[in-house]
């Protein structure tokens, strides 16, 4: 059986494969040496190249037969539409009980498991923060991966993203993506308008922008501090009749922020239906 110990093969070492190698390598207990590592991808980026010249980390151009007979772990990191034709591939010389993960967006179980027959399969969405160790993979696996010693061996693999949860229904997968895997995006924006807002008001742009970003980090470090939940915190923050409840009002009235939000959530799950579907060949 494999495991974290054996060889691993990235494929794909962009931002977020290149993080998630960087992880492995800097964990001092269950982390995976330099050389059970091979990148593989014809143009790493930067991160990738940091870690070629800092570990000695191998890195070939592409992912040839000989190369995927002697991973124990291969780590799907691909632009989806590359996906299918890259497994196939490879599919004769996979070891039979090589564990794939897969965080290439979109890329359902069944795509995975057409391009590599019989493997244990976990499907994973991390979003934009793993880059940094702060994110979140949602992960879901396919029958002949969801064993115990599988599903640990996964989430060491992903834990130097962040959390690490886990779902038994891949339809649930387009909701999640629609909420953590494009949310950072949302926050974006919403700092953007915030900060937008703050100028309007007569704020000099800088320290406009400086506002709005420290407000919205320093709100997620409260909640990710455990000091309550979001609607807790809220409530904290709100003197009634004060100022905060009367921009609370306007953001609430007529549906405003809440159905918005509901809005762009239902929207981004039918858009991943979508392309799941595509990538499917549905």
């Amino acid at each position: 059986m494999a495991d974290t110990q054996g060889r691993i093969g990235l494929l794909g070492a962009g931002r977020m494969g290149s993080a998630l190698a960087s992880g492995w390598l800097r964990k001092t207990r269950g982390g995976v040496s330099a050389d059970k590592i091979v990148l593989i991808d014809p143009r790493p980026g930067v991160g990738a190249q940091a870690l070629i010249e800092q570990y000695g980390v191998t890195c070939a151009p592409a992912l040839t037969g000989d190369i995927a007979s002697t991973l124990d772990t291969l780590v799907v990191a691909l632009k989806p539409d590359l996906v299918r034709t890259a497994l196939s591939a490879i599919s004769d010389d996979l070891p039979a009980d090589a564990l794939v993960v897969s965080i290439a967006a979109g890329v359902p179980l069944r795509t995975l498991a057409a391009a590599l027959p019989g493997r244990p399969i976990v499907r994973a969405m991390p979003n934009t923060p793993a880059a940094i160790g702060e994110g979140v993979s949602v992960c879901v696996a396919n029958e002949a991966a969801d064993t115990r010693a599988l599903i640990r061996q996964s989430e060491k693999l992903l834990k130097p993203a962040g959390l690490v949860e886990w779902i038994s229904d891949e339809r649930m997968m387009d909701a999640v993506t629609a909420v953590s895997g494009s949310g950072p995006a949302y926050v974006f924006l919403f700092t953007e308008a915030l900060a937008a807002a703050a100028e309007a008001e007569g704020l000099p742009r800088a320290l406009a922008v400086t506002l709005a970003k420290q407000t919205v980090i320093g709100a997620g470090a409260m909640m990710k501090a455990g000091l309550g939940e979001p609607d807790e915190l809220r409530r904290n923050v709100t003197s009634p009749n004060g100022t905060t409840q009367a921009g609370l009002d306007a953001l609430m009235s007529g549906g405003g922020l809440p159905g918005l939000v509901r809005n762009a959530v239902a929207a981004a799950e039918r858009r991943g239906r979508q392309m799941g579907a595509q990538s499917a060949g549905d």
